[in-house]
């Protein structure tokens, strides 16, 4: 609205009444002139019988017989006759018309036929159009043919007429604020206004909120608000505050208006507000009809046929409601009994069940976007999975995200259980703006509502941005019938992936227990007869191999480490008891069972990466707990548990009850769970001595570690790490930073046939791929085509690819190794020494590359010695330095490592027929000095 200043000087002074007129239809003679007869109803007191006027060669005449003439003359007395009444002219006619209305009206009604008052009514539609030009919003005046007051022109057509098109028409509009547009627009029809305003009321809010139609289409409307600051200060403030019609001649002249009209007002002068009052007596909009400066102003007569009309707005407003609350009532009937089949016909998954809830409470309320977030009690936090873009067929799973359940607008309500209707989302200082800002999306208007089962809540649904106006309270009853179906819904959607999830872990159980059994009481005897030796000479070098020892003797050693590392952690009474042997045998026992026989991850790949482990701990200078080296021992043990010889992703293709189980690291969460129930087994759980606490900790170290091992975690807390280290910036003190590294030291323990000694290597490295030909092999057999690595055709082209895995994660790996523990260097060593001979056999033809990797099972697997096996020689054997072993067999009692248990030895086991007291013999002839 503008400014009294700019209205002053858009005002002109009206102008003079009347307009001028067409002549009416002339009735011709034979002699050539024409003559219009009036009745006799006129009243004799304006016209005296002997007055003749003269109007551009028209002669006026009254007779004896109480009818006026008006005589046109003939072609040819035209001129002479002009002549004659030259002293009367045009305006002197439009002065006697303006004095004689009542004349003027009679003839008219008489002489003047229907189709010619309507072209007349038209001609002043074009003429006051083509004056103005637009309304007082700066809108062009739509064309009233296209809309239903065309036919309203005339003012006199009966009211019933009108009343019955205007009921018919309301059939067309399916919202309150069309039927009130529609009634507004016929009011402004017959009351021949130029404009008009209309503006429905939100109770609740105290606020106007002006009625606008799209501009893509006259049908629709739009809302937006006026406020309330100003708003006792308009005429439709006014209005909606007294509730009484107000009628002004003059706007700006009126002092109970300052601020005019709230929408526009430039060039208006007088107005009429009218309140729309419903049955019961509260007000639901206000109607403000216009005229533009020059235009006349409302009479009496006018405000009574507004008012006539105004009173079928509670009928038509009573109708159309109750049209779309039968309509509302239907669809969401029909929402109900769609969730109710579904709930038992259609359930695949939760997330199937929160899509079509989410989609529907959309359509439901009129919103733009819907989000559904699910309380988790263990954590008091909501979490949600699925989120809705605004975009069809985008509600599509993402990134979980999770925050706590007394934060922002969702979380309010989840905590209260109070359903928030916020008409502005920006007012309220629950709303967390934090969420716009990232996406970009303005948040306007949010319903948001708890989702309740059994009298708990156990999620919330929040609509946000309604698309018309704000959320009403029509919205919130129908939406809270809906949320009893939503929690009916999602409590059965549960239920079924509860039922789902157990039996797939009872198919998992089932397998795994019909192919694993606990170690028998004869396995037990058997190792317990067997002492453990107190020392074992070069167990903490980092090219001993693991892969030499023999299978029986394996156990012994993982029991020496064991007691090692046991030792370390210090008791609170002096002399509590660490540790059980008989659970440390059985443990150790049936982690062994329970791997199965596959070319690589097996037992003797266990062992190998245990011993990694315990070395890195022996001999970089850490700044891990005692309790931090078991876990990472352990983890190292049990890290591949029941490993099929088969990737994740292979898993996850071949459709395996494991990767319904764990959608990510399929594979390492299920060998952690294989730990926990080894542990579990009567007998087996090493870690009973430990306090509750320290016992949930181990846990979670074992896990964290464990998981680790995924190479899809490994890029990631590389990345964190190196930045870390980069800086200088590695705390001990930092539980994220030890995290970080345990999580580095557990993947280059993984890979530590990476960092042996060359014959080592290659050896692994041909039973590494006879795992990945056997998978190859079986996806060619489903009709898949297998990666490059696993196709047995394309053998010749393995060295390029451990070129590649060398350089892409071994070396990356124990490169950053060396700069957190630079005792680790060798490994780094042992690495890049191998990737040395990678090149090099890629460098010759297929058939010996071929040759040199073919497996020949007439060979004994890793024939090398534990020891004496350097990068600088990797070209020797064993057999070519019997000399060594000799040497070695002789100085066992010399060069022992005599801080591999952290103390001195305790006891000696002299006496013992199954070991010497000094040397160990291996089947495949290497020795081990033991004491």
């Amino acid at each position: 609205m503008s400014n009294p200043v700019r209205q002053m000087k858009h005002r002109r002074l009206p102008p003079l009444p009347g307009a001028v007129k067409q002549p009416p239809p002339q009735k011709c003679h034979g002699n050539g002139s024409c003559e219009h007869t009036l009745n006799d109803e006129m009243p004799r007191k304006h016209l005296n019988h002997q007055d003749i006027l003269s109007v551009k060669g028209f002669k006026l005449t009254s007779g004896s017989t109480s009818s006026l003439k008006i005589t046109a003359p003939s072609s040819r007395a035209s001129s002479a006759s002009t002549r004659k009444h030259a002293d009367l002219n045009e305006d002197q006619v439009i002065q006697y018309l303006h004095e004689n209305p009542k004349f003027l009206e009679d003839y008219v009604l008489s002489h003047v036929n229907q189709e010619r008052l309507n072209r007349w009514t038209a001609w002043k539609e074009q003429a006051r159009r083509h004056r103005h030009g637009e309304n007082l919003n700066g809108e062009i005046i739509p064309d009233r043919k296209a809309t239903l007051a065309k036919w309203k022109a005339s003012m006199h057509s009966k009211k019933w007429s009108l009343l019955q098109e205007l009921t018919r028409d309301i059939h067309n509009h399916s919202n309150k604020a069309q039927v009130l547009a529609e009634l507004a627009n016929c009011i402004a029809t017959a009351t021949s206004a130029e404009g008009h305003n209309l503006y429905l009321i939100d109770t609740s809010q105290q606020q106007l909120y002006y009625q606008k139609p799209t501009n893509n289409n006259k049908s629709e409307m739009t809302s937006s608000c006026v406020g309330s600051g100003r708003l006792s200060s308009t005429l439709a403030g006014y209005v909606a505050c007294t509730a009484e019609t107000v009628r002004t001649g003059d706007i700006l002249a009126d002092d109970r208006f300052p601020d005019g009209l709230a929408v526009g007002g430039e060039k208006c002068q007088s107005v009429m507000g009218l309140p729309i009052i419903k049955g019961d007596g509260s007000l639901t909009g206000v109607i403000e009809l216009y005229r533009n400066v020059g235009g006349g102003i409302f009479t009496l007569e006018d405000e009574e046929v507004a008012i006539s009309m105004v009173m079928w707005a509670d009928l038509c407003v009573e109708y159309v409601e109750m049209y779309n609350c039968m309509t509302r009532q239907r669809k969401l009937n029909e929402f109900l009994l769609a969730v109710t089949k579904s709930i038992f016909q259609d359930i695949v998954s939760m997330d199937t069940v929160i899509m079509k809830i989410m989609n529907y409470a959309k359509k439901l309320v009129n919103a733009d976007r819907a989000s559904l977030f699910l309380l988790d009690t263990n954590t008091n936090e909501l979490y949600a999975r699925i989120f809705d873009t605004g975009k069809i067929d985008e509600n599509l799973p993402s990134k979980e995200i999770r925050f706590p359940m007394d934060k922002g607008v969702a979380g309010h309500v989840a905590s209260t259980g109070e359903i928030l209707n916020i008409a502005d989302a920006y007012t309220d200082r629950r709303f967390n703006r934090e969420v716009d800002m990232q996406t970009g999306y303005r948040t306007k208007s949010i319903l948001c509502m708890p989702i309740y089962i059994r009298g708990n809540i156990i999620g919330v649904v929040q609509m946000v941005n309604k698309l018309q106006g704000t959320f009403t309270k029509s919205d919130e009853e129908s939406f809270e019938t809906f949320a009893v179906y939503c929690g009916l819904a999602l409590h059965h959607a549960k239920l079924y992936e509860k039922i789902r999830r157990s039996e797939q872990k009872y198919k998992v159980a089932l397998e795994v227990l019909s192919y694993h059994s606990q170690s028998s009481d004869d396995e037990f005897t058997t190792v317990k007869e067997v002492p453990v030796p107190d020392q074992i000479t070069n167990i903490t070098h980092y090219h001993f191999s693991p892969w030499a020892v023999t299978n029986m003797e394996k156990p012994i050693y993982v029991l020496y480490m064991f007691r090692d590392l046991f030792r370390r952690i210090n008791s609170v009474r002096e002399n509590e008891k660490r540790y059980d042997m008989d659970s440390l045998i059985r443990f150790t026992l049936t982690v062994r069972k329970n791997y199965r026989n596959v070319p690589y991850h097996n037992w003797d790949h266990a062992f190998s990466v245990a011993h990694a482990m315990y070395t890195v701990i022996k001999t970089s200078e850490h700044r891990f707990t005692a309790q931090e080296c078991l876990a990472l021992f352990v983890a190292c043990l049990c890290h591949d548990l029941d490993h099929r010889g088969k990737t994740n992703a292979f898993m996850v293709k071949s459709a395996s009850p494991l990767a319904a189980i764990y959608s990510t690291s399929t594979m390492e969460h299920h060998h952690f769970n294989q730990t926990v129930t080894i542990l579990q087994n009567d007998g087996h759980n090493i870690f009973k001595h430990l306090s509750s606490e320290d016992y949930k900790r181990m846990l979670s170290d074992i896990r964290n570690s464990i998981l680790a091992t995924d190479l899809a975690m490994f890029f990631g807390n590389k990345a964190k790490l190196k930045d870390i280290a980069d800086r200088n910036g590695l705390s001990w003190k930092d539980d994220e930073h030890r995290r970080l590294v345990h999580a580095i030291v557990m993947t280059g323990c993984d890979l530590v046939a990476s960092a042996k000694p060359w014959k080592m290597q290659l050896d692994t490295v041909k039973y590494i791929f006879e795992e990945f030909y056997q998978q190859g092999d079986e996806e060619k057999a489903k009709g898949l085509t297998p990666m490059p690595m696993m196709d047995r055709e394309k053998k010749h082209e393995l060295p390029q690819l451990e070129v590649g895995f060398l350089v892409g994660i071994c070396l990356p790996c124990y490169e950053l190794m060396a700069q957190v523990l630079p005792e680790t260097k060798p490994m780094k060593d042992g690495a890049l020494s191998n990737m040395k001979k990678w090149k090099q056999l890629a460098e010759k033809p297929r058939d010996d590359v071929e040759a040199e990797l073919s497996i020949d099972i007439s060979e004994r697997r890793h024939s090398l010695i534990q020891y004496g096996e350097h990068p600088e020689d990797d070209s020797s054997t064993d057999s070519e330095k019997p000399e060594d072993i000799a040497e070695e067999t002789e100085s066992c009692g010399e060069d022992r490592d005599t801080d591999v248990s952290g103390s001195s030895p305790t006891a000696s086991h002299q006496g013992e027929d199954s070991v010497s007291d000094h040397v160990l013999i291996h089947e495949d002839d290497s020795v081990h000095c033991v004491e």
